[in-house]
């Protein structure tokens, strides 16, 4: 009789406890919920399901395509903000190249200059600005190629970027090259070209 009273009250208690945590739990407000979820995690989320619905339904080099035309006209935008700030109507190649850097680091990447000649910019890079969302979207670096590349074609007449390491495809940083003259390097690298005032349609 006393083991069947006990087992009862375990399972009174067992239950009232369950009920204490449920009602705990209807009790927490929502706004307080450990969500992973703010507006540059939601920008990041729905840029890679965009470049990867692209990548998967149109092909990669389709995918870039389509982003490349939103980055040149970015890129076109954000020289004439850079402009306007140091009020020039054109940029140096030193400001072109501080530029590049700076613009990074305002949306969380950590471009730095590799190396500088007259006939090209290398860069590195340690941190995309879409962090982890860029893993295995490399239709996502058009981003990085066309802002780029308009900002330098527009300045300086003219620029190839070669994206020769990105962190989107594996690499732990990234090397892009912006070359300023058609070399003979320049035309042996693999890249997208752009010139001064050119139509991205």
């Amino acid at each position: 009789m006393g083991i069947i009273v006990l087992g009862s009250l375990l399972l009174a208690l067992r239950s009232r406890g369950i009920a204490m945590n449920s009602s705990l739990q209807t009790e927490t407000p929502v706004k307080n919920l450990p969500i992973p979820l703010e507006r540059d995690v939601f920008l990041r989320t729905l840029i890679r399901e965009l470049a990867g619905i692209l990548q998967d339904v149109v092909g990669l080099e389709e995918a870039s395509g389509f982003i490349s035309v939103v980055g040149q006209n970015m890129g076109r935008q954000i020289d004439q903000d850079y402009k306007a700030a140091l009020e020039v109507s054109q940029l140096t190649q030193e400001q072109v190249a501080d530029v590049f850097v700076d613009l990074k680091k305002r949306i969380q990447g950590d471009f730095y200059i590799i190396e500088q000649t007259d006939d090209k910019i290398v860069l590195g890079n340690r941190a995309c600005p879409f962090a982890e969302k860029v893993i295995d979207r490399p239709a996502m670096c058009m981003m990085t190629s066309n802002v780029f590349g308009a900002i330098a074609a527009d300045n300086l007449g003219y620029a190839k970027v070669d994206l020769q390491e990105t962190i989107a495809m594996g690499a732990s940083k990234c090397r892009v090259v912006v070359y300023l003259k058609p070399t003979p390097e320049a035309e042996a690298s693999q890249g997208r070209e752009y010139f001064k005032g050119e139509d991205d349609g």
